[in-house]
């Protein structure tokens, strides 16, 4: 059996996560989808080709995907589960997900007795004994910061979490939250899940990223592609209809979008590569990142974003991207 917590001789590629005992592929499969746009059929291929291809960590969440008429949540989870006992692939990944953003048994967002809940939750759906990476999934300033780690702590000595991680905190919070898990003996947050993509990047850069970087904070940022605007797909107003994401992509094309996709068309030309594969190789390249989440809805498209962790992009390159999306 591989452990995927310790690094693997045969894959120089895997990166340690932080200061947590991971060491993951340079790209994370966002779940997402799994239930929702893509069937259980299509879910398993996709899942399927991205492992075979050499992914290791599949991100998830609870409240996946409750937005759907008719859905609750849990339904990626579910998925993921079942497919973990069909495929028999559990020793080959790394299951990551999260809670505070789907409301149930103990509470709302990070009550220390909802943590407790949703977890068992999770875990049952997916059919694991233990979580690998366990988000936070939004920061809850009506519950002590100390008292939140400490039912996630409650969870790792019961064998059910092994990694913490923190999604969507700012840096102020981040930074508050760690110094009362230092001072109480409480596990810290080593993973940080923030939206970043090379046209949207005043979240993560700066003061954030400075946090990550000098504290060993692994950073697994969501939207790797901006909801498909970076793989080109959207590049005028009549673009826009063509998704039902299309009417978000208006400011993009406004602003310094054009610009950025244009620096991208001409490395594309250069190297061959995709837009999709560049953008998500521009990410893994930037400081305190460890590896970018993305999804996919065929396993043609997974196959595309599995080529970004081979793609390795010149200085002059990243510093034309850098600049266009400044």
């Amino acid at each position: 059996m591989t452990d995927l917590r310790r690094p693997d001789l045969r894959r120089p590629d895997l990166r340690r996560l932080g200061a947590t005992d991971l060491h993951i592929a340079p790209l994370v499969l966002g779940g997402n989808v799994f239930g929702w746009t893509a069937d259980k059929a299509t879910s398993f291929a996709i899942l399927d080709a991205f492992v075979d291809g050499g992914g290791t960590m599949i991100d998830t969440a609870d409240v996946y995907s409750a937005w759907v008429p008719g859905h609750q949540g849990g339904e990626s989870e579910t998925v993921i589960g079942e497919w973990l006992r069909q495929s028999g692939k559990r020793d080959k990944v790394q299951i990551a997900t999260k809670v505070g953003m789907l409301p149930g048994e103990g509470g709302v967002k990070l009550a220390p007795a909802r943590i407790a809940a949703a977890c068992d939750a999770s875990l049952r759906r997916l059919g694991v004994e233990r979580i690998d990476l366990y988000f936070a999934h939004q920061d809850d300033d009506a519950v002590a910061q100390a008292d939140a780690l400490a039912a996630f702590a409650t969870l790792a000595e019961a064998g059910k979490i092994n990694a913490l991680g923190a999604s969507n905190f700012h840096a102020a919070r981040l930074k508050s939250a760690n110094e009362a898990a230092a001072a109480a003996g409480l596990p810290h947050y080593h993973v940080l899940q923030p939206e970043y993509n090379l046209v949207s990047r005043h979240a993560f850069e700066g003061e954030l990223q400075d946090y990550c970087v000098t504290h060993n904070v692994g950073v697994v940022p969501y939207y790797g592609i901006a909801s498909g605007f970076l793989t080109g797909k959207y590049r005028s107003e009549a673009d826009l209809g063509k998704s039902v994401r299309g009417g978000r992509m208006g400011e993009l094309i406004k602003g310094k979008g054009l610009a950025v996709l244009a620096a991208m068309d001409d490395i594309a030309a250069d190297s061959g590569a995709s837009l999709a594969q560049i953008a998500l190789a521009w990410l893994a390249a930037q400081p305190g990142v460890t590896a970018p989440i993305a999804s996919a809805t065929s396993v043609a498209q997974v196959q595309e974003l599995l080529g970004s962790m081979t793609l390795n992009l010149s200085k002059a390159q990243l510093d034309r991207l850098d600049a266009a999306g400044a």
